[in-house]
């Protein structure tokens, strides 16, 4: 199968490069970069975005042959291994990913038409592809996270009260379905983050998240340990518009920091606060700044991929605001842009920066993203340089609001 072998050749050649610097690698020269901001190379394509697009079509490929066999052995070899793309992310979660694509997509076309029997019918063709598996626990992974995707497509993002019934009525029964298909499963047992992530995934339709939610991340985590996702989706779900209060977010941040320390060092603080802090600016209320940068310096002391550069560069470039609950601790975490950039930043990769705001205009085609995160990243570089301060907002953002 060439889209298999296309996918060995480019992960093999994304873990190579994350192991060796881009073209140019040398530390930043902060003086040549005063007259050239074209020191560091632009990547229309990371190698981060080249193997989760390659996995994506290897998912989607093996799913439109009916492949769906051989695509659970692989989704549970990934799982077991632990394979990571060079920024991290598990490759069993793209696997899947593109397995369910296409009904996903269908499913949601029939959602948005109010087709409640029509989308009923795409999952139920999905079930039958789980039996004819004989319980594989991959493929029941990528139809658990199918009908979970659909379940927030009827439910939307507006507040509860706002919700029809009916469609209320379809994510519950949605997520119920996936529940219990990873009920059937041990994640312990079978040694599988996949089915553990379902459960933390699954939260949104308990009766008592909260009773449950920091143990369901503290099983996922101990079964991988190496995924700050994870950790990041921990902080964010223990914010008190979830599932926790600001005392739970920093009390998990620094339990996961202790329980991971020979993994992430401190790495596991800053993972947990990350978008936490991006969301909701109440957050900083009892946050460590001294920790979180640190925790940042241990992460890309050990995830050193350009990927990951990248992405701390832009939080701290232009993600931050100045103003909030607790100033010192933002003007603290915007000050690491400049080691950041200095120590690890090699090439500049504009779809994160464009994104690194969470705001992500539809009538946006990807070339103007493109050039907005281009924009954007030489701003902040630019100042940098310059021996400025990061902005928060590019005068550029007002044009995305469309």
């Amino acid at each position: 199968m060439p889209v298999l072998d296309n996918l060995t050749t480019l992960i093999r050649k994304a873990r190579n490069a994350a192991e060796t610097p881009a073209p140019g690698g040398a530390l930043l020269n902060i003086e040549a970069m005063k007259s050239s901001k074209l020191n560091l190379p632009v990547k229309t394509t990371s190698e981060e975005e080249d193997v989760h697009n390659a996995l994506f079509e290897a998912g989607l490929y093996l799913a439109r042959q009916d492949a769906w066999g051989t695509l659970g052995d692989r989704i549970r070899t990934a799982d077991a291994e632990r394979a990571l793309t060079p920024g991290g992310v598990p490759e069993a979660e793209i696997l899947s990913e593109g397995a369910r694509a296409d009904a996903v997509t269908a499913a949601t076309r029939a959602v948005n038409a109010g087709d409640e029997l029509g989308a009923s019918a795409i999952m139920n063709d999905m079930q039958l592809v789980l039996e004819e598996t004989d319980g594989d626990h991959g493929v029941a992974y990528v139809v658990a996270m199918a009908n979970i995707d659909i379940g927030w497509a009827w439910r939307g993002e507006g507040w509860r009260q706002d919700i029809p019934a009916a469609h209320r009525a379809a994510f519950f029964r949605h997520f119920k379905t996936a529940s219990d298909l990873v009920d059937r499963f041990d994640a312990f047992e079978l040694d599988s983050p996949m089915l553990a992530a379902v459960r933390c995934a699954l939260l949104s339709a308990e009766t008592r998240p909260r009773a449950r939610a920091s143990d369901d991340y503290e099983d996922l985590i101990d079964l991988a340990p190496g995924v700050g996702k994870y950790m990041r989706a921990l902080g964010n779900h223990m914010l008190p518009r979830w599932f926790g209060s600001y005392q739970r977010l920093d009390h998990e941040a620094r339990r996961t920091m202790e329980r991971t320390e020979d993994v992430w060092g401190s790495g596991a603080y800053a993972w947990t606060y990350l978008d936490a802090l991006t969301v909701d600016g109440e957050a900083y209320a009892l946050l460590d700044a001294d920790l979180f940068c640190q925790g940042l310096r241990d992460i890309l002391a050990r995830q050193t991929d350009q990927h990951t550069a990248n992405v701390f560069a832009a939080y701290t470039g232009t993600v931050l605001e100045p103003e909030g609950v607790n100033v010192e601790a933002r003007a603290q975490i915007a000050d690491c842009f400049d080691w950041i950039v200095t120590d690890h930043l090699r090439e500049v990769h504009p779809r994160v920066w464009y994104a690194a705001k969470g705001v992500w205009a539809s009538r946006l085609d990807d070339q103007d993203r493109l050039t907005k995160g281009r924009h954007r990243a030489w701003a902040a570089l630019d100042r940098h340089a310059r021996g400025l301060p990061p902005v928060t907002a590019p005068a550029s953002d007002a044009l995305e609001t469309g």
